[in-house]
Formats: C-alpha cells, sequence, structure tokens
C-alpha cells in the first residue's frame, strides 16, 4: 500500500517536510516520528499517504485549541493557569467550595457547567449569602475564556484589518486552500469540525471567497437551519480542469461560538463581530453586569430547550461523517479530552474505509520508539490498538498545526480528458514531424 501511494503523490506537487522529520528519512524504521498502525513511515512516506488519503470521497479536519495558539490562542492548561494567578481570590473560593482541587488539573468546560448547575440550584433555594462569590467566579473564567477566543481586539472592530494583516491567518487559509483545491469532480466539500469558539476558521475563508456553510441561515436573522449542510455550491459555468474543487466548506464547531446568541425567543442566532462586539469589550473590560450571551457549550441552563438542539445535531453530523464509506480525517490541536469527540471517533473506526490521520506533539519518539506518558490517559488507551487505520504524527515541531499545513500536498489539477486529448495529440504529431524530416 505504500508503494501505492507513493505512486499517487508524485503525481502532485507537494511541500517539504520540516527539518526535525527530514533528518529522519534515512532510517524510518529506527528514527522515524510517524506511526501508522505498528510501523513506522518515512517523512516521504507520510506525505505519500496523506496525497492519497485526502482525495479520498469525504474530506475533514478536527481542529482544537493548539491551531489557534499561533494567533493569539490559548489552550484550557494555559487559561487555568492565567486565572489562577490573576484571579486569586475566586480561585480560592472555588477550592474552599470544593469545586475544583487544590493543585489539581482542571477542565474548565465542565468546571463551567458545574457553577452553572449551582447557580441555577442556589438562586431556586434563595441562597444568596454565596451567590455573589459564585458568579464573580464565574464572570471571571468566562472571561478568560472569551478573551483567549477574541484572539485580536482589532479583528473585532473593523473586518478589513484582517484582510491587510495577511500574514496572521496565513496558515488556516493555506490549510482551507488546500482541502478545497484537492476535492475532484464530483466529491462533497471538506469538512472543518473544530472545538474552538474562535472564528479563525470563518475569517480565513471569508478572505479567500470560499462559502462557509455553517448550518446557520438567513440575511438579516441568522438562524440554526441543519439542513444547510446537505447543500452544495457549484459553478454551472466551469468545464474541464475548472471542475475540480470546491467552492465552499462545511464547518460544525462542536463547542459553541462566539458569534451565537439566545435571542429573546431563545432561539440560537448568529450575529456579526461588529454587532457582538460592544457588550464584549465592556465584559472583556470588567463589567459583570453586562453579559455577553456568547454560546459557549456546555450551558446547562437551556441546553434541552435551545442548544441542546443545535449542538446534538452537530454532533450528530460528526458521528455520520465517522460512518460514511471511503473516509478521511486529519485531526491537529486536540488534546483529546473531550470524552463524549472521543467515543465518536473510537466508534468511527469500525468503518474499515475510515483513515484517521493524528498530530499530536505530546507523543513522543525515542529512538524510534513512541512514547505516550505525555498523553491522557484515554490515548494511550487508543493507540495501543495500533490499528492500520490510524496514523500517528509526533515530536514537536513536526507535530504542530503549521507543520501538518505544510505537510499537505498542493493540489495537482489534470483533468483526465483532457490529458487523453493532449497525448492523442503528441502522437499524431510525431509521424508528422518524420516526415517533415
Amino acid at each position: 500500500m505504500v508503494s501505492l501511494e507513493a505512486g499517487e503523490a508524485e503525481a502532485g506537487t507537494t511541500t517539504m517536510p520540516s527539518q526535525s522529520c527530514t533528518n529522519r528519512v534515512q532510517s524510518p524504521t529506527k528514527n522515524s516520528c510517524v506511526l501508522r498502525g505498528s510501523s513506522s513511515l518515512s517523512a516521504q512516506e507520510l506525505r505519500a499517504h496523506l496525497a492519497a488519503v485526502i482525495r479520498l470521497e469525504n474530506l475533514g479536519v478536527l481542529l482544537g485549541a493548539g491551531a489557534s495558539i499561533a494567533i493569539g490562542g490559548k489552550t484550557m492548561d494555559e487559561l487555568w493557569k492565567e486565572f489562577s494567578e490573576e484571579s486569586v481570590k475566586s480561585r480560592e473560593w472555588l477550592e474552599n467550595q470544593s469545586f475544583v482541587a487544590t493543585n489539581g488539573k482542571v477542565n474548565l468546560e465542565t468546571l463551567i457547567d458545574a457553577l452553572e448547575i449551582a447557580r441555577l440550584e442556589w438562586r431556586r433555594l434563595k441562597w444568596s449569602e454565596q451567590l455573589p462569590e459564585l458568579e464573580s467566579a464565574r464572570a471571571d473564567i468566562m472571561r478568560k475564556v472569551v478573551d483567549a477566543s477574541v484572539l485580536r481586539r482589532d479583528w473585532w472592530k473593523n473586518q478589513s484589518v484582517i484582510e491587510n494583516e495577511s500574514e496572521d491567518l496565513a496558515t488556516h487559509r493555506r490549510l482551507l486552500h488546500k482541502l478545497s483545491a484537492a476535492r475532484q469532480p464530483g466529491q462533497p466539500s471538506p469538512w472543518v469540525f473544530t472545538t474552538n469558539y474562535d472564528l479563525a476558521v470563518e475569517w480565513a475563508a471569508e478572505t479567500i471567497g470560499l462559502k462557509v456553510i455553517n448550518g446557520f441561515d438567513g440575511l438579516h436573522r441568522r438562524i440554526f437551519s441543519p439542513h444547510n449542510f446537505d447543500l452544495e455550491y457549484r459553478n454551472t459555468l466551469a468545464r474541464g480542469e475548472a471542475r475540480f474543487g470546491t467552492y465552499g466548506i462545511h464547518l460544525a464547531k462542536l463547542h459553541g461560538s462566539l458569534s451565537w446568541k439566545l435571542d429573546q425567543s431563545e432561539t440560537v442566532v448568529e450575529h456579526s463581530t461588529s454587532y457582538l462586539w460592544h457588550d464584549l469589550s465592556k465584559f472583556l473590560g470588567g463589567d459583570d453586569s453586562v453579559t455577553p450571551h456568547c454560546i459557549v457549550y456546555p450551558s446547562t441552563g437551556k441546553y434541552l430547550r435551545t442548544i441542546g438542539f443545535v449542538s446534538g445535531e452537530l454532533i450528530r453530523r460528526f458521528t455520520e461523517f465517522l460512518a460514511r464509506p471511503q473516509t478521511c480525517l486529519i485531526v491537529s490541536g486536540y488534546s483529546f479530552s473531550d470524552m463524549h469527540l472521543n467515543r465518536i471517533l473510537a466508534s468511527g473506526l469500525r468503518n474499515p474505509t475510515l483513515q484517521l490521520v493524528v498530530y499530536l506533539p505530546e507523543v513522543r519518539f525515542k529512538s524510534g520508539m513512541p512514547d505516550f506518558n505525555l498523553c491522557n490517559e484515554w490515548f494511550r488507551k487508543f493507540a495501543v490498538l495500533k490499528s492500520p487505520q490510524v496514523t500517528i504524527v509526533g515530536d514537536e515541531p513536526t507535530a504542530y498545526f503549521e507543520t501538518l499545513v505544510g505537510d499537505l500536498p498542493d493540489p495537482a489539477v489534470v483533468d483526465e480528458q483532457s490529458e487523453r486529448i493532449r497525448d492523442m495529440i503528441k502522437k499524431l504529431q510525431l509521424p508528422m514531424s518524420g516526415s517533415r524530416r
């Protein structure tokens, strides 16, 4: 299979591998930073494998917090560290009330959920004594989450700044361009699944003219209409090589988005950044009286009535995608800390035609042998399976988001019918040139 993939890769143009992998090509069995099943791959074999799998019928990526670090995003561990250092009073109150363990690792999304449950219950029981401290601690945590998800504040104030500062979203744009341009005639648009609340994917797509199908529909009032995921953009005038590629992407924000709000009728509505920035900026400035009302999962208070519909539909689409025949999912920046998504990924491997490519810096290679000690417990158990459907890229910086985008091959646009015609013309020209001599 490796030889077949290598042959396919030669048809296109690929980018050079990162230096950390380049030095390992000479002896892939001993010094590789890539593991597929129980076999090591060299950098060249990895690029060949990527060139093959991105041509499968269904193509998607799963992006976590690590994909946004270079443009101002933060991981959950970094957010908790900043919160602990800057909001000492709130952290101590959370520890005293047993919401978090002292010096323990915290899942911020689980903590926000627990605080929301407690807030609603304490209001019902009229426990007003501790309620102000709870709401203050919750606001401090949410402020950190929102601040990290904003990425760059000037992008919210003026959309044209994003186009002028072209290098900031260059990696995201390259990813979307490579995924969409690699699609063959008749193949569906690529999917982007993300656990991030930020708008990096949407902004990157807009600056290169890609349509974003995120489930919301409408002009002046954009509400969630999941049937939009079943639609595609096509150029009816395209012929020949122009039929390659797609004109849009499907975007599923599995944990919510800063651009979503609940309106007065408790309907999830998507708004523009300029509309939302007024409340967000006041909240980030320390004004707790201004609630940004952004949808950041989980939110137990209104989950079953409103948000549950959106979240459930996005999770269903993710599960359905992994079950499709001839599917490739590339994972980057995701720490495998969401057990719900982990179970979906594990069950997806029951699809024998699914190919999973994971870029995870926590996986370290020592003398060609993978070391999973820095990974969480779930991924360690997952990696022990050594499934040939799973390719793991480890080590720093070999497994960073920027390296993944560089490893993906540039699209090779070759129209089979046009190629046959060109070959026929060449064959016809050879006798003519010989007779002239």
